[in-house]
């Protein structure tokens, strides 16, 4: 069920095409001299406008036939079609929980009887995943039928119901570099893409080309959720610039495949997520997408083990304790595992995994003295028994007062594919409701859209990609909250503070929500008088006693 949300503001305006809404951004300029702070208030004034008409939308996954692939695409085939299967604990019926748009609310505002919560996704108007329509390469010819019954991610009474949809999808042919994957990945590439890098660019076009035609999409998203490549090398007059990433695709230079399908979807004007960890934005690869205004985001899901991290890290912290020793331990046995068992593609996997605590730390100097960090080590290893259910083990001891310490053991069993699937839609619907917000500043009317680094899909990732210059924000909570408070923004709601000031003060006046002319009845006994109403609560000892709301 849809919850429909109507602003009344003279600063909200609703056209046939937009929603138009002024807002008010405040901030704080802090200066120092001499141990002296300075804070000076600032407010910039900007106009927010949100299209309203919702595209059909088409996602092309890299890595379709995947056991992420294979999960996100039968998910919302499931949920389209209301399939429900019985398991040995009863009936189960298709859902998108684990996704923070589609299964997690937010506070909308206050009444008089307490908060009003609504689904995320009824915030402003958004692709509903069950329209999504997929298509995609693999370097395994199998159709997703066969892909889905080799990932063993879903039970198998679900999979015979999804077999006649799912049977029917075959990916297209891929990249395949070998130099760049584990070498067990190789019993696989059965359908790989021939010739010239600079013709399997212009394959890779033919092919959003082709989607976009026969489906019938307005858009289309590409997004990486293949194997994890090694590192790539960063080299000038290589991959530095747009022009000399380009020049080194026409001669045959190393590029990595990841890399190649970016500058693929970015000269179709389609945004590229990055799934994986390895650096498939090199310079180059940010400058092009900037020159055409095209987003591009990443890097990695941001799932299970790292995204405690996110809360826990955050949590010690911000409560006055000093995490000291950070060790994860993880053991999977899905294919992800198997190429991340090649040392080169676990290297990118390590990086990602290992800044996610860097902000939360550099946040406060009381605890940590310059440069300081917590010890922080991650090991994984491929264990072919336990599949797609990965086993992630954790370590975190914390100095607490007077040199005593403070030990927290987790041991957490994460369905990799089931938790990175809803991941998968987040980003894709995120990232297409930004192409229809734009906005402008009274110092500068011209309307603009985001920074083509979209840094806002951070919360769904483990190593966010910002802006250059820009922080890079790890921490769960603030990371959610700037997703929520951007799409109040788009409303030209404030930002959600829970001050919640109308409940803290012994004598309260409260705001009457624009209640002006309702009628007072019910069990508060409310009673309208010249602008303000008498609401009669219980107070100390059972008494009745007053309070004052302003009309």
């Amino acid at each position: 069920m849809t919850t429909t949300i109507q602003i009344n503001s003279s600063n909200v305006r609703y056209t046939e095409r937009h929603i138009e809404a002024q807002y008010s951004y405040q901030t704080t300029s802090v200066s120092t001299d001499g141990g002296v702070y300075t804070v000076t208030p600032c407010t910039t004034h900007f106009t927010f406008h949100t299209e309203r008409a919702v595209p059909k939308l088409g996602v092309m996954l890299v890595g379709w036939g995947g056991n992420n692939g294979t999960t996100v695409t039968a998910a919302v085939i499931a949920n389209k079609l209301g399939m429900c299967w019985r398991t040995k604990t009863g009936m189960k019926c298709a859902n998108y929980f684990g996704s923070l748009l589609q299964a997690s609310t937010v506070c909308l505002g206050s009444h008089l009887e307490g908060e009003v919560n609504v689904p995320f996704r009824d915030l402003l108007p958004m692709v509903h995943p069950n329209d999504i329509i997929f298509d995609g390469w693999d370097i395994s010819s199998l159709d997703l039928g066969k892909a889905m019954e080799r990932a063993e991610v879903l039970d198998w009474a679900l999979q015979e119901q999804l077999q006649p949809h799912m049977s029917q999808l075959k990916p297209r042919p891929s990249i395949y570099i070998p130099e760049f994957i584990a070498a067990n990945q190789s019993h696989r590439a059965d359908n790989v893409l021939q010739g010239t890098k600079a013709e399997q660019v212009a394959q890779l076009r033919r092919d959003i080309v082709d989607f976009k035609q026969k489906s019938g999409v307005d858009k289309v998203i590409v997004l990486w959720t293949a194997n994890t490549e090694r590192f790539c090398d960063v080299v000038a007059g290589v991959n530095d610039t747009a022009e000399n990433l380009l020049a080194t695709i026409q001669k045959g230079g190393e590029v990595s495949p990841s890399t190649l399908f970016a500058v693929a979807s970015i000269q179709e004007d389609c945004a590229y997520i990055n799934g994986s960890p390895q650096n498939t934005f090199v310079p180059g690869v940010v400058e092009l997408a900037m020159q055409r205004g095209i987003f591009i985001g990443g890097d990695d899901f941001k799932s299970g083990q790292t995204k405690i991290k996110s809360v826990l890290v955050d949590f010690l912290v911000s409560a006055g304790i000093k995490p000291m020793s950070i060790v994860s331990y993880n053991h999977l046995g899905n294919n992800d595992g198997m190429n991340l068992s090649a040392p080169q593609q676990f290297r990118s996997k390590e990086i990602s995994k290992s800044n996610v605590v860097d902000d939360m730390v550099q946040s406060n100097p009381v605890l940590y003295s310059p440069g300081e960090k917590p010890d922080h080590c991650v090991v994984i290893k491929y264990v072919p028994y336990v599949g797609d259910s990965k086993r992630a083990m954790d370590e975190y001891v914390s100095e607490i007062m007077m040199g005593g310490t403070n030990t927290i053991a987790i041991h957490n069993t994460c369905e990799d594919s089931l938790l990175a699937s809803p991941i998968i839609l987040d980003l894709v619907i995120l990232t297409e409701l930004c192409q229809r917000i734009t906005f402008c500043t009274e110092g500068d009317p011209n309307f603009q859209s985001f920074h083509s680094v979209l840094s806002l899909l951070s919360f769904l990732c483990k190593a966010p990609l910002v802006p250059q210059g820009a922080p890079v924000v790890n921490a769960f909570f603030r990371q959610r909250a700037c997703i929520e408070n951007i799409m109040r923004a788009c409303l030209g709601l404030p930002p959600q503070n829970h001050m919640q000031l109308e409940h803290r003060m012994q004598r309260s006046l409260l705001l009457n929500h624009g209640e002006r002319n309702s009628v007072a009845t019910n069990k508060n006994k409310r009673v309208h008088t010249n602008g303000f109403h008498s609401l009669h609560c219980t107070g100390v000892n059972g008494q009745k006693r007053d309070k004052l709301s302003i009309d």
